[in-house]
């Protein structure tokens, strides 16, 4: 099978490098983002993965996986922010507070369409003006919603996590794992003798 990343995120490709898999081609699907009035984070970002995994061609031995991960505040959904302003109202409001981090998955092949959605906890604490300032001006803020990675800079400002650190940076293993072996996806392969 030909594996296909629905996505151009560098931290999923190295995630899926630590189940061996190397995409054999990379197309990231280009939909509208924007949460419909009232839609809750978990089913926003459900429908998220879901609609990018339905954007994209594939083609009969081809197998896609789409993730979106979203954080949301309560009820509310922050996701990347347009500038560094908006990137310290997120990181503001975080601060000293539990949020929840939702990546959904969904893969695709051409016999069917297998889902799933991971939730973690996380607490980030209060940020001094200094630590934000100096966060702000790395850009790590950039293209990362609720306005950081974990992975990065900001897993210094993060004392406690409930949940999968790999799905709070982009992609859950285990749930990964599971789905593409129940598309027929050849994860794992007997040893040779």
């Amino acid at each position: 099978m030909t594996f296909i990343l629905g996505s151009a995120s560098p931290r999923r490709r190295e995630l899926l490098e630590r189940l061996n898999i190397v995409p054999d081609a990379i197309r990231a699907a280009d939909i509208d983002e924007t949460p419909a009035p009232g839609e809750l984070p978990r089913p926003y970002c459900g429908r998220m993965a879901r609609e990018k995994a339905q954007a994209l061609e594939i083609a009969p031995g081809e197998v896609l996986l789409t993730a979106d991960t979203t954080v949301a505040l309560g009820r509310r959904i922050l996701g990347k922010p347009g500038d560094a302003g908006e990137a310290a109202d997120f990181l503001t409001r975080l601060g000293g507070r539990r949020h929840q981090v939702i990546t959904a998955i969904a893969v695709r092949t051409t016999g069917g369409l297998w889902e799933k959605d991971v939730v973690s906890a996380v607490r980030m604490k209060r940020l001094s003006d200094l630590e934000l300032n100096a966060y702000l001006a790395s850009g790590e803020w950039r293209g990362k919603a609720g306005g950081y990675g974990i992975q990065g800079m900001a897993g210094a400002f993060i004392p406690w996590i409930s949940g999968s650190y790999p799905a709070i940076m982009g992609l859950p293993l285990v749930e990964t794992a599971g789905l593409l072996q129940a598309a027929g996806y050849p994860l794992y392969r007997e040893a040779a003798a």
